[in-house]
């Protein structure tokens, strides 16, 4: 299978670095698969998992909360708000998450900041829900 080259980068690290067969993204506009070659765009990162297909038979999945993600030919690079190993992600994590929105809404001073943070709010919040059904399962 064809590789290319991944990053993916939060503002506290770079989380993985290094060729893949794969990588599953969650846009705001849909979850959308990457492979190699494929057609050159950026789009806009919503709360949820990064499967990175590593080889045929093994990946990695990562959590992330906002970002951007560059596409080329050559390379896939996403830029995120926030980005954990989802190892690391509990309910608590993301409650703490839900509560740092919320009160980011309270002292928003605009009505586009704080309709930016409620969208940012909605996806964490249907994120946990999934993630709980998918711990549960």
């Amino acid at each position: 299978m064809a590789t290319f080259k991944f990053e993916l980068v939060s503002p506290e690290r770079i989380l993985f670095s290094g060729d893949v067969v794969s990588v599953i993204i969650p846009s705001v506009e849909g979850e959308m698969t990457v492979l190699a070659g494929h057609a050159p765009l950026v789009a806009t990162l919503k709360t949820g998992i990064v499967f990175v297909q590593t080889t045929e038979s093994n990946g990695k999945e990562f959590f992330v909360n906002g970002g951007l993600v560059e596409v080329n030919h050559e390379t896939t690079t996403i830029l995120a708000e926030q980005g954990k190993f989802l190892e690391d992600v509990d309910t608590g994590v993301l409650d703490a998450e839900i509560l740092t929105v919320e009160t980011r809404i309270a002292g928003a001073h605009t009505e586009e900041d704080k309709k930016r943070l409620h969208e940012t709010l909605v996806q964490l919040r249907e994120f946990k829900h999934v993630f709980e059904q998918r711990k549960a399962a």
